[in-house]
Parts: C-alpha cells; sequence; structure tokens
C-alpha cells in the first residue's frame, strides 16, 4: 500500500514539474459546491410527516388575512426568506398579516426568524379572521413574539414581560434570561396538543400553558383581548405572521400535525 502510495505522489509531482515546464499552470481541484439545507425537509423528516409551509420561493401557501391578495409592498420571497418590509412600524397597515391557507389543529410548529434592530412580529396560531376582520391593526390569534426586547419599546409594556420574545404575547411572560441570538437566525417551536400549549426558543422550553379553562380565560379577562369572544379556544385556525412595519426575516417554516 505505502508502495503505491509513493507512486502515486512520485507522478502527481512529475506532471506537476512538467506543465510548469511547459509553462502552463498547474490545475487546482474545484472548490466544493455548498448545497443549502434551508426550505427543505430530510428524509427523518419526511417519514415523521412534516411539511413546508415555505419553499424558498413562494408564498403559494399563504394568503392575505384581511385582503384579496398579498401586498408586495409588505412581504416578499427573496434569497430564500419570506420577508416582512420595513414600512414604518404601524401594524398591519400597509401589507397586513399572511395566514396559511390551512387550518391546523394538533401540531409542532418551528420556524426559523431574523429580526433587524428594533423589529416587532409575532408567530400566531389559534387565529380567527372573524375577528377584527374589518378593524384597524393586527388579525387575532395566540401569539409567540418576536421582537428585538433591547430597542422595542412595546417590551417595556404589559405584564411582567409578557410582551417580550417568546412571551404568550399580553397573556404569559417567558422568562428573563433565554437563548436568543440577537444578530443572527434563532428558532421559534410552538407545540399544540389539544388544549396543551408549549412556546420553544432555540431548544429551550420558555413556557407552557392550557386553554380553555377558567385560568387561561381569567388571563384573557385582564389583557388586551378581553373583548374578543373565545380568544384563543377556538379547536383549529391558520398559522400566521405578522405585519408590524418592521423589517423581520423567516425560512424554514415547517409543521407536523399531530392526532
Amino acid at each position: 500500500m505505502k508502495k503505491i502510495l509513493f507512486v502515486a505522489v512520485l507522478l502527481a509531482t512529475t506532471l506537476s514539474a512538467s506543465a510548469q515546464k511547459k509553462g502552463k499552470k498547474a490545475v487546482a481541484a474545484p472548490a466544493p459546491v455548498e448545497v443549502s439545507t434551508d426550505n427543505i425537509l430530510t428524509e427523518q423528516e419526511q417519514r415523521e410527516g412534516w411539511e413546508l409551509l415555505f419553499d424558498g420561493k413562494t408564498l403559494d401557501c399563504w394568503k392575505s388575512a384581511k385582503h384579496a391578495t398579498i401586498s408586495p409592498e409588505a412581504w416578499i420571497a427573496k434569497d430564500g426568506m419570506l420577508q416582512v418590509i420595513t414600512t414604518g412600524g404601524g401594524e398591519s397597515v400597509v401589507g397586513g398579516d399572511i395566514i396559511t391557507k390551512r387550518m391546523f389543529k394538533s401540531f409542532i410548529l418551528k420556524v426559523d426568524f431574523k429580526f433587524t434592530p428594533g423589529a416587532n412580529s409575532g408567530i400566531k396560531y389559534f387565529v380567527n379572521t372573524e375577528l377584527n376582520k374589518n378593524g384597524e391593526g393586527s388579525t387575532i390569534g395566540c401569539e409567540f413574539q418576536v421582537l428585538d426586547d433591547d430597542l422595542h419599546p412595546d417590551a417595556k409594556l404589559g405584564v411582567k414581560g409578557n410582551r417580550k420574545l417568546g412571551s404568550l404575547y399580553d397573556l404569559i411572560p417567558a422568562p428573563e434570561i433565554k437563548p436568543v441570538n440577537k444578530e443572527g437566525w434563532n428558532t421559534a417551536m410552538i407545540v399544540v396538543q389539544g388544549n396543551h400549549v408549549e412556546h420553544w426558543l432555540n431548544g429551550t422550553k420558555l413556557l407552557e400553558y392550557e386553554r380553555n379553562n377558567q385560568e387561561f380565560n381569567a388571563l384573557v379577562a385582564y389583557s388586551k383581548y378581553k373583548n374578543w369572544p373565545n380568544f384563543g379556544n377556538f379547536e383549529a385556525g391558520p398559522i400566521l405572521l405578522q405585519d408590524h412595519g418592521h423589517h423581520v426575516m423567516y425560512k424554514n417554516i415547517k409543521i407536523k400535525e399531530l392526532k
């Protein structure tokens, strides 16, 4: 084996030297091609029943929450990301929220997100488009808050930090100390099994709660959602990405329905 290796090295050296004598440069090995793993399902994910809600190129799985079409002034699919564009910081003023065309009951949802400095957005579930369908502001649903806690003023509002990143917005606060990448990508995971719900961030569970009970309804009664009938207790609803007028990027949006 050593003899074969020695001959191979000697031959390669001879060929290189010969090429240099003839005024030719030795050809370098081609650089490895980087293959993106974004917005695709692995073989294991396919076996487990995961589905993509964004293919990296189109918004085919989505529609506007309040309008006939998705506004290109607010939402674009570019560079493998589903992006809400900066339009001044207003809540659903320009383009409005987008929702999945399908409804979901029990599921695991994973979403990679990246926010720009001072940005605000959100991932909502158990959304009911009949609530606030003609009013100003966002479409109503339970919200995994996406926020730059350091720079956006909403982080200081609410009760005990329940409007900060990862919180069940205006209802249950996420821990003050949590694993967040302020300049890069983060992974939100929402687990819903019937009435049991969990919020996860970058592999760490932030909170869990039960819907459709007295305790949850009491939280709602003291929140900004108190006037919305049956808030958070619907059997099913679409997934929503919020337009809050700030530049936030999403990718690898995957869902697995649970029985």
